[in-house]
């Protein structure tokens, strides 16, 4: 009957009426910088309001286990946004004002990826990975760019230098410019012109979704806060009764806000994965103007969880599973190859070390799509994470050995300390505390060989990987 009725059909000319396309979806991600696990109501913050981070969580999934590749910012960043391990890719540390190298050309970015498909693409922060404009956002696929191209701390008014007359600050740092497309519209950042940049991030944010609103769009929006020094504008000082820190990260939840509103305002909402993570963990020494990691061990500037296991939201109203937790581990190595199978694009041809995760997204199953993660800090392996295993080879670190942080924005000094080859079981002790190498020998000698391939790819200390490449020169 279906066979004659279909034959009907095309005899009298009729067609059945098509299925609507589904548009391509758009992809936000919010990077904050230097916020700990435990900053955000989703994760345990208490002494101030997230009302749109709460609801962003109950509207879409929170991912418990979720990384960077190096707990610094430069190093972060390319990670998140090429899809590799930053060894691989040779960014290191965080570039400053003096440095002459940045992302290299070769790279594929996500930005690179989603033109591929026609897609509006917009960056509106810190970028962090080269100043010069051969390595500024527009050189590297996106169609527009506002922010500072480094940290707002690396300016003649950091803590270190303040001592000192302006003309030998200047030796030490630079003005801190603020950069508009490729030109320096600000050459001296000043404390007031800081206190807007979280709102002047946003409104572009909120401008750019409204212009692009008819077309498919990846936005990223890496905030310069909660990194030091501090600022909030007017609408947030002294609002969170929780000290300047509760206000800056009041004031980032209002930006999220701000974001998910346009969003839901043009119906765009069950359209676009937006992604909230940090670069890494909390800048433990700066005391009340650092977060919090807990219940995470040390924090940024170390490859323990608190520097590089970041508190994660995924929001997609009607495909992420709302409500849901994810605890698989995952990476921002992970994100690029993720919109690549969402948007259908051509991942890159030269190796990445990331893999789609979109299962972990949506929900489908909870499988991990890697074998392992590998944590380098500067060129050193320094640990590698399988399932709830986590084995640290030997190696230094800092840490402020259970003693306060500074106040006021000044910091206080770390101490030195060392660890040997020591596994954890994270399921049972979050805080990698209790050494369980002795019970578990195997595993050991699992994660050691996988830690010995990844050297042989990805080099160590004083030891070059085959797969290693060049970032970017002048």
């Amino acid at each position: 009957m279906r066979t004659l009725l279909f034959a009907l059909i095309g005899l009298l000319g009729f067609s059945l009426p098509a299925e609507p396309r589904k548009p391509p979806t758009n992809v936000v991600i919010i990077f904050i910088d230097d916020m700990g696990y435990a900053d955000i109501g989703p994760f345990g913050a208490k002494a101030y309001p997230t009302p749109h981070l709460d609801q962003m969580a109950k509207e879409g999934r929170k991912f418990t286990d979720f990384y960077v590749t190096q707990a610094v910012c430069s190093a972060s960043r390319a990670g998140l946004l090429t899809g590799c391990y930053n060894v691989r890719v040779g960014i290191f540390g965080a570039l400053g004002p003096k440095s002459r190298n940045g992302i290299n050309p070769n790279e594929m970015t996500i930005a690179e990826l989603c033109k591929q498909k026609n897609y509006a693409t917009a960056c509106y922060g810190k970028w962090h990975l080269g100043h010069h404009k051969k390595f500024l956002p527009m050189q590297h696929g996106f169609d527009d760019y506002f922010g500072l191209p480094y940290s707002n701390d690396m300016w003649p008014y950091h803590p270190g230098v303040l001592h000192l007359p302006m003309e030998e600050r200047l030796k030490r740092w630079t003005h801190l410019p603020l950069i508009d497309g490729n030109a320096i519209i600000n050459p001296r950042v000043t404390g007031k012109d800081q206190e807007q940049l979280t709102t002047q991030y946003t409104e572009r944010a909120v401008s750019f979704i409204e212009k692009n609103k008819a077309r498919p769009f990846f936005l990223y929006v890496p905030h310069s806060m909660v990194h030091v020094p501090l600022y909030v504008s007017e609408k947030f000082k002294g609002k969170s009764k929780a000290g300047l820190f509760g206000d800056v990260m009041m004031e980032v939840d209002w930006s999220v806000g701000q974001i998910l509103r346009t969003l839901r305002k043009h119906k765009l909402d069950q359209n676009t994965l937006v992604i909230f993570t940090a670069d890494n963990g909390p800048w433990l020494n700066y005391g009340d103007h650092a977060g919090s990691a807990s219940p995470l061990r040390e924090g940024k500037g170390t490859m323990f969880d608190g520097g590089c296991r970041e508190s994660t939201l995924m929001w997609w109203p009607g495909t992420v599973p709302a409500g849901s937790v994810c605890k698989t581990p995952a990476m921002t190595i992970d994100i690029l190859p993720t919109v690549a199978e969402l948007i259908g694009a051509k991942l890159p041809k030269q190796t990445i070390d990331g893999k789609s995760i979109l299962n972990l997204v949506t929900g489908t199953n909870d499988q991990s799509p890697q074998k392992a993660y590998y944590f380098y800090y500067g060129r050193q392996l320094q640990a590698v994470r399988m399932g709830k295993w986590k084995l640290h080879f030997p190696h230094g670190y800092r840490t402020m050995a259970g003693k306060p942080g500074g106040k006021n924005g000044i910091p206080t000094r770390y101490a030195a300390a060392k660890i040997g080859l020591a596994l954890f079981d994270l399921e049972k002790d979050i805080g990698e505390t209790t050494d369980v190498k002795a019970n578990h020998p195997e595993v050991v000698s699992k994660l050691r060989a996988l830690g010995e391939a990844m050297r042989n790819e990805l080099g160590d200390t004083n030891r070059k990987g085959k797969g290693q490449r060049s970032a970017g020169q002048l």
